[in-house]
């Protein structure tokens, strides 16, 4: 295997570990380096390196960041057969996310443990090296399950590389190898195999320093403009690096015939790397196989089993560079060539970017496939899938409608940020009293999510109060949130403490003939906290019985099981305290609502340090940690306090209770000030 110049020690890094992954361990690496520094040559070597090993590639691709799965399903492509001899729970958890058959949604939790195995039983035959070019831009719900499965691999004969120009969130703490430029010598090497005409040295000096060894820039940009550097002028431009390898890839595309850019920009809008796809496309496009011969001919792309281009920034020059109207007339025709049985949501993802202005007709379809992914992508790809339905949505009042519920989505998947950009959008809309009430209550419940603990219950004590006249049922069931965020901001809940919240929830209005089990919940809390636990316990004990005796849907049951949890632990009931803090773990997981997991584990935390059980309740704490770091919502530290403090370590302890108490002390005086 020739070595890459100047990568001596990477390359040796990547042979140790395709040593270690031969002799039955399993590895996995992130590769972090700028656009261009050599990540996927890297990558390249490792495979070919590996030639008697099974490969899996993929690479993320911008413009698809916002379907979930995507990455994942190219990536699992040659597996999907094995899919039947996993566990029931997994094989399940994958079909349906691959849309291979209709089911439950499966959170990533379930579907990264399906994967694990699947990767272990394909490995069982042959050593297998999975890589994962351009991470950076992977949709948010592949990247969380590559993450989870790189954490765990143990002893399968497995090594996962990935190549980022950034550090992940969800991938923070895999191990890493930062990839820098080359070295004086072996740049000066790369620079003289491309430039083979006259250069004046201090040209050649200032290319060398703008490079900054970046191999691509070295290997592009010479060729890009030969006649401005040949005479010893025409400087680089001080644009950034990217800028400038991708300015090159886009003056070799403009010397291109016009159907062979076509092709490239159709190849470049459709990351499935399917050239029956492509063909078909290009077909109803008018374009000949002589585009393809063209293509390849300029080294930008090869078209085989596979569609791939020389590398991602070609991809990302092909489509940046193309006029709107040319990217939705490829995208009309992807859309054309995509089956609207085997792959519809493909298929609406096509003719959302192919509208030139509103379109219901798209909208509708979109609607639809945000409703089918919650079987398969969960709650993230319905929440993308909405977005772009509300964008092209001319009634304003159904735009709020679908705005609002991509909002809800997007706060259920652990995207706080974008849940509230919508909701600024649905109140620029057409007013309405009822849908300004929900609106109110998803900022509530965003409070909490984002740090802002104080700010949550008053919000929705207010909304509680605004739902009376509107709609009673919502009315009681915010009563209830508000008193659940005035528990868990504790003293800092300011003019929204749990005993203010309780007694206005008395005035609340009454349920139906047929209380639920919140409604028995709401009653017992506020029996609890305004007449004590003399005469709380009993409400609350039926309460509680109900929740274990009616199966509720799976959504209602994670919104109320953690209060639920608490009121458990409140009037002593052990027993309906594991259970009901088991089932919120699991439905919270299963279903992959990232922003409400950490609340049910820190319930299931508390469960197991009160039965003594301190190593699984550490095991959940190092959950708890990732799931803040896949999403970036950070919260206090009161899980990692109590494990230490009922372990007996005392100065850890300590120091994270000061920790908390100052960080939340800020934000109280925060939430008061003017």
């Amino acid at each position: 295997m020739t070595m890459l110049l100047g990568r001596r020690t990477e390359c040796a890094a990547l042979d140790a570990l395709l040593k270690a992954m031969r002799d039955g361990r399993s590895e996995a690496l992130v590769l972090l380096g700028e656009a261009g520094v050599g990540k996927t040559a890297l990558l390249d070597y490792a495979q070919q390196a590996g030639g008697d090993l099974k490969v899996l590639r993929v690479a993320g691709v911008e413009s698809e960041m916002e379907l979930p799965y995507a990455a994942l399903h190219q990536l699992c492509l040659p597996l999907l057969d094995g899919i039947d001899r996993l566990p029931a729970p997994q094989a399940d958890a994958l079909a349906t996310t691959f849309g291979l058959r209709a089911g439950e949604a499966s959170g990533p939790f379930l579907v990264g443990l399906g994967l694990l195995n699947l990767l272990a039983e394909a490995a069982r035959e042959r050593p297998l090296l999975c890589v994962v070019d351009d991470a950076h831009w992977l949709d948010d719900a592949s990247a969380q399950v590559v993450a989870f499965v790189a954490r765990r691999l143990r002893a399968e004969s497995v090594l996962m590389l990935l190549a980022s120009r950034r550090p992940i969130a969800s991938m923070r703490g895999l191990p890493e190898l930062a990839v820098q430029g080359l070295a004086e010598d072996a740049a000066q090497q790369l620079l003289s195999s491309v430039v083979r005409w006259p250069l004046d040295d201090g040209v050649r000096a200032a290319m060398l320093a703008e490079a900054r060894g970046n191999p691509l820039a070295l290997l592009e940009l010479p060729l890009a403009s030969p006649d401005r550097l040949a005479g010893g002028f025409g400087l680089l431009e001080a644009s950034a690096l990217t800028g400038r390898i991708e300015e090159s890839f886009r003056r070799r595309i403009a010397e291109l015939p016009a159907d062979a850019r076509e092709l490239l920009l159709l190849a470049a809008a459709d990351s499935s790397g399917d050239p029956v796809l492509m063909w078909r496309a290009a077909a109803a496009l008018g374009l000949s196989p002589e585009a393809g011969s063209a293509v390849q001919e300029a080294e930008l792309l090869t078209i085989g089993v596979r569609v791939a281009f020389r590398h991602p920034l070609v991809r990302s020059a092909v489509y940046r560079v193309a006029t709107a109207d040319a990217r939705r007339r490829v995208h009309s025709a992807l859309a054309e060539a995509t089956s609207r049985e085997a792959d519809p949501d493909r298929r609406a993802w096509h003719l959302a970017h192919a509208a030139a202005d509103r379109n219901e007709a798209v909208a509708a379809e979109l609607e639809a496939s945000a409703d089918r992914a919650q079987g398969r992508g969960g709650l993230s790809a319905a929440g993308a899938f909405l977005e772009r339905a509300a964008a092209l949505t001319g009634d304003p009042a159904v735009r709020a409608e679908r705005e609002l519920a991509a909002a809800r989505y997007k706060y259920h998947a652990g995207a706080p940020e974008g849940a509230r950009i919508l909701l600024d959008k649905v109140e620029s809309g057409p007013s309405d009293d009822l849908r300004a009430a929900h609106v109110g209550q998803l900022r509530g419940h965003l409070a909490f999510a984002t740090g802002r603990a104080a700010e949550a219950p008053v919000l929705l004590l207010e909304t509680a109060q605004r739902f009376e006249q509107l709609d009673p049922v919502l009315s009681r069931e915010t009563y209830l949130d508000a008193i659940t965020y005035s528990l868990l901001a504790g003293r800092f809940a300011g003019r929204a403490t749990v005993a203010e919240v309780a007694a206005s929830a008395q005035t609340a209005p009454a349920p139906g003939r047929s209380p639920r089990a919140q409604d028995l919940l709401l009653d017992a809390f506020a029996v609890l906290y305004t007449d004590g636990h003399a005469k709380g316990t009993r409400p609350m004990q039926r309460a509680l019985d109900a929740f274990r005796r009616d199966e509720l849907p799976v959504t209602e049951a994670m919104r109320w099981l953690a209060i639920a949890c608490h009121g458990a632990c409140e009037t002593w009931d052990d027993v309906a305290w594991e259970a009901l803090a088991e089932l919120n773990l699991r439905h919270t997981r299963d279903v992959g609502a990232l922003v409400m997991l950490p609340v049910a584990l820190t319930q299931r935390i508390a469960a197991h340090l009160h039965a003594g059980r301190f190593p699984a309740a550490a095991e959940l704490l190092e959950e708890a940690e990732a799931v803040a770091e896949a999403t970036g919502i950070a919260r206090p530290a009161y899980d990692a306090a109590a494990v230490a403090a009922w372990r007996g370590r005392e100065a850890e302890a300590v120091g994270l209770i000061q920790t908390v108490s100052t960080s939340r002390s800020s934000e109280a005086r925060a939430s008061v000030s003017p």
